[in-house]
């Protein structure tokens, strides 16, 4: 199968080409950075269409790029001149609430996942924004507002769906396939397509929690007492330290939106009458400037930056797991900080202890639950005039606090194409066991538009 017509016949799902109407529209990913151009656009409509586009790629010998939600900072969801893998048509989610378990569509986001289960007063660990899609975040490892209490997103992956290289439907869980299934769970993109994933589900519902708005000059206290405090809080608090310009939004005095504040974003899993004492540290340690905190539904949280982050934004990223916060760390954070170019530019500092660091460095393929934190530094703004300035915004906040990481290597959800050659590092402990299950599934590197890992040998 090396042509178009004869890829026609195997697929249900519309298959576009240049010229086409739609192609600009279905060409474009969330970073607007990266404006490429496949020769063909597969939006499978099942698992069958992706195998066949996965064969007519394979004996092509073209570019293959898999989008599921298609946020990948890096645009590994498009390329030039290949064929791209449209998962979006394939969001379904199917829950048992006897079993708590919930079965979705490689194609569908956190916010289709999150509506779903809701309904059911059950969550799992998705991302912070919740048009994320669920398959490329949970393959990377799945870090979130309940990681502390849940786990990482892999952490609650119990079987998933996957087509491989050579085009086999394959089923892989803790029974079947169980290399695949152990490289899934943090290994990223690189073994095969997500059409399906099945997760544990937890009970979750109304979370206490949101924003609180701090003083700049506040930030070095505000950071002491989260390292502090995060390192014992009851698992059901998920926090994370930030930077944001105001947006003008009510709750935020309107003489200060434009300004910029240090943030505390926190989730409370736990009963909600709880909630204002487990974050009451983060009261008192400084005076709080504005504040949208109190008890809502978890999908509400998980979806109230969405707006911050639109389709079409340009991005950068740039990210290291932290091991340390010393007080010269603090020092060149605030440094930083201070210039944050956007509304939409941050940097996040995601804990990684709790349910997460319970898990074993081997028993999944996400090789560093000893990280104390996953850092990220993304500069998104709209206009291209922009792009060098605000690049190099994170290139230069990474350059002055990496030396204080006390450990080695980033979250490989958060690396932009240009760490390609961090790999190993980002991989971690496992990189080398990965390195031989991908020579078993993908032997000639097929799914190599990813954070990838060169098959051994």
């Amino acid at each position: 199968m090396t042509t178009i017509a004869e890829l026609r016949e195997q697929v249900r799902g519309p298959v576009v080409e240049p010229g086409d109407d739609g192609y600009d529209e279905l060409r474009a990913v969330h970073n607007g950075m990266h404006d490429r151009r496949p020769a063909l656009i597969v939006r499978a409509s099942a698992a069958a269409d992706a195998v066949a586009a996965v064969n007519y790629a394979r004996e092509a010998g073209v570019d293959l790029a898999v989008r599921g939600g298609g946020h990948s900072g890096p645009g590994f969801g498009t390329c030039d001149g290949g064929v791209v893998l449209d998962l979006g048509l394939i969001d379904n989610v199917f829950v048992d609430r006897t079993r708590k378990t919930a079965r979705v569509g490689g194609g569908a986001t956190w916010g289709d996942f999150n509506h779903a289960t809701h309904a059911y007063g059950l969550a799992t660990t998705g991302g912070i924004i919740s048009t994320t899609g669920v398959s490329g975040l949970t393959l990377g490892g799945g870090i979130g507002y309940l990681a502390r209490g849940c786990g990482l997103s892999c952490d609650n992956l119990v079987g998933a769906e996957v087509v491989t290289a050579d085009g086999r439907l394959l089923t892989a869980n803790e029974y079947e396939n169980e290399d695949l299934f152990w490289a899934l769970r943090g290994g990223s993109g690189n073994f095969g397509v997500a059409t399906s994933l099945e997760f544990a589900l937890h009970d979750v519902d109304t979370i206490y929690g949101g924003p609180l708005f701090y003083e700049v000059a506040d930030a070095p206290a505000i950071m002491r007492v989260y390292d502090e405090y995060i390192r014992e809080a009851p698992e059901q608090l998920g926090a994370f330290f930030g930077w944001q310009i105001a947006p003008p939004l009510p709750f935020i005095p309107e003489e200060r939106h434009g300004d910029l504040f240090c943030v505390m974003v926190t989730c409370w899993s736990g009963r909600p009458e709880q909630g204002e004492q487990a974050i009451k540290p983060f009261r008192d340690v400084a005076e709080v400037k504005a504040e949208l905190v109190g008890p809502m539904p978890y999908p509400a949280l998980n979806s109230a930056f969405d707006g911050l982050f639109p389709k079409g934004i340009r991005q950068y990223w740039k990210a290291n797991y932290v091991q340390d916060l010393p007080d010269d760390a603090i020092t060149a954070h605030v440094e930083q900080g201070r210039g944050v170019p956007t509304v939409s530019s941050t940097m996040h500092l995601y804990p990684l202890n709790g349910a997460v660091s319970r898990v074993g460095p081997e028993e999944t393929a996400f090789g560093h639950r000893d990280a104390r934190y996953a850092m990220v530094i993304l500069a998104a703004w709209p206009d291209p005039a922009d792009d060098e300035v605000n690049s190099r915004w994170p290139r230069e906040y990474y350059d002055a606090v990496q030396p204080y990481s006390g450990t080695q290597g980033g979250y490989v959800n958060f690396m932009s194409a240009d760490d390609a050659e961090r790999a190993p590092e980002n991989y971690g402990s496992t990189y080398d066991r990965l390195r031989a299950i991908k020579a078993t599934y993908d032997p000639d590197n097929l799914f190599h538009l990813n954070q990838n890992i060169a098959p051994a040998g």
